[in-house]
């Protein structure tokens, strides 16, 4: 009988001691099998997983139970913007900006994967700083012809590679960087996410604005066209006359479809960004406080352009690829050299004891990995040139957002300083006139409807000012007005 031998386990489990019996006699094959089961307790402790079907039927399902609630925005909008949740949760019944952006990031299916995909990362991360397990070989043998008492010959091995060097540290730095190109990912699906809802939000306040107004121009409209009709039932106008207010009632109703439609898609892109049906999106009231009167914005000089491209996400990731490409070249260096391993065993020779101690190498390939290195090298290369490549495009993009947000202002002052004063005048002219039996019903509904058509036209220049605003944001990657420049540098998920 062989007493218990004590084996080393795995870096960062406890030493597990087995007693193995080789038994010398002849009889010694029956008891492999047991000998067998006994080394199966060298192996460590396995983890058991239940199984989780997920069936998209019933995905779909609970995707299509979800409410817009204040229970789920209130714990997130405590945490990443705590000065402000107050005011944010109190506003009437109406959702703000800030409360939205705060369900957004609790209930949003794409935020919640790219937060999942940074769990992994790190689960990932972990795993790779555990070392490789050894290698186990049992080996046997029969003499048939041996004069020996026992006519076997067995015995068992382990290999432990060495793991350390440039391959080890090639993989921990492509782990860490793993979870740092996660988190930037993470940080993108949140601003295109924000953006869409945004953007959502606007096309519905502002839709809602234009279907009013075009509702008022259609009653005028209408007004008019009785009128008109009137005198040319009496001989006083032409058919002429009464076509064209026929045309611009038309457009009038033209203009009232598409702020429905605009209003629709309005809800829909606030319900896909929220991830809520859109009946729920639809019955809600919503604020947007800086709506009519746009803040200005600050002055973008050399010295915020260039730290705005320096903090933008996507340029951080891109930057996180080239240091992928860089731990990888070193890894594939590395590899241009043997792998060490070390081993040591036992076996039963016929009686005889041994104790073999081997020293293992695995060779690079028959090129020295020096086409892999290559390989390497250019895609370092290639990530060097998409990073240089994703500066210049965030450069632009600021550039193109602070002209386009100067544009749009500038249109909107002067629909403001002259073309709506100018059209409200008009019809404050016309109502006295109308009732100083001055002019008639149809020349009135022409003044007031030309009010009317100046307020669309505020509208419109209202939408590019907010539009090019979501640019420049989009290309600053951080809010320039509104309740959200509230929020900590750091979003829920970022830790």
């Amino acid at each position: 009988m062989f007493g218990p031998r004590t084996l080393p386990a795995p870096p960062g489990q406890k030493t597990l001691q087995t007693r193995v019996f080789f038994h010398h006699q002849a009889r010694a094959p029956r008891h492999a099998p047991a000998a067998a089961l006994a080394l199966c307790l060298l192996l460590p402790g396995c983890l058991a997983a239940p199984s989780a079907p997920l069936a998209p039927a019933a995905v779909a399902a609970h995707r299509a139970g979800q409410s817009l609630s204040r229970e789920v925005a209130t714990p997130v909008l405590a945490r990443i913007a705590p000065t402000a949740a107050a005011t944010a949760m109190a506003t009437y019944g109406r959702w703000d900006r800030l409360a939205l952006f705060a369900f957004m990031l609790a209930n949003n299916p794409d935020i919640a994967a790219a937060r999942a995909a940074i769990a992994s990362a790190e689960a990932a991360r972990r795993a790779s700083r555990v070392r490789p397990g050894p290698f186990l070989s049992l080996s046997g043998e029969y003499a048939g012809a041996s004069p020996d008492a026992s006519p076997w010959l067995y015995g068992a091995a382990i290999d432990l590679p060495i793991d350390s060097g440039g391959r080890r540290a090639s993989r921990l730095r492509l782990a860490d960087l793993t979870v740092v190109a996660a988190r930037y990912d993470y940080a993108e699906t949140v601003w295109t996410v924000r953006g869409n809802l945004r953007q959502g939000l606007l096309d519905r306040l502002i839709g809602e604005a234009r279907r009013d107004a075009a509702a008022a121009i259609l009653a005028v409209r209408q007004r008019q066209f009785d009128a008109v009709a009137r005198r040319v039932a009496a001989g006083a106008a032409s058919r002429a006359e009464l076509e064209r207010v026929r045309a611009d009632a038309a457009d009038a109703l033209h203009r009232q479809a598409d702020a429905l439609t605009e209003i629709t898609a309005g809800n829909a892109a606030i319900a896909a960004a929220l991830g809520v049906p859109v009946a729920e999106v639809a019955g809600q009231a919503f604020s947007w406080d800086t709506l009519a009167a746009p803040e200005p914005i600050a002055d973008v000089g050399a010295a915020a352009r260039d730290a705005a491209v320096a903090a933008r996400a996507d340029v951080l990731r891109a930057a996180t690829a080239y240091d992928q490409a860089e731990a990888d070249l070193r890894g594939e260096i590395a590899r241009q050299y043997p792998a060490l391993s070390v081993g040591a065993g036992y076996s039963w020779d016929h009686g005889l004891v041994r104790l073999p101690f081997n020293l293992g190498l695995t060779l690079p390939p028959l090129d020295g990995n020096r086409s892999n290195v290559r390989t390497a090298l250019a895609r370092r290369a290639e990530a060097g040139t998409r990073l240089e490549a994703s500066v210049a495009a965030a450069q632009v993009a600021i550039d193109s957002a602070v002209a386009a947000s100067l544009v749009a202002r500038a249109a909107l002052d002067r629909v403001r300083q002259r073309e709506l004063p100018a059209a409200q005048r008009l019809a404050q002219q016309a109502d006295n006139e109308l009732k100083a039996g001055s002019i008639d019903t149809s020349e009135w509904a022409a003044a007031q409807a030309g009010a009317l058509l100046a307020r669309l036209s505020e509208l419109d220049a209202l939408m590019a000012v907010h539009g090019a605003d979501g640019q420049l944001e989009a290309a600053l990657r951080r809010p320039v007005a509104g309740p959200e420049r509230a929020i900590g540098p750091r979003l829920e998920g970022m830790q």
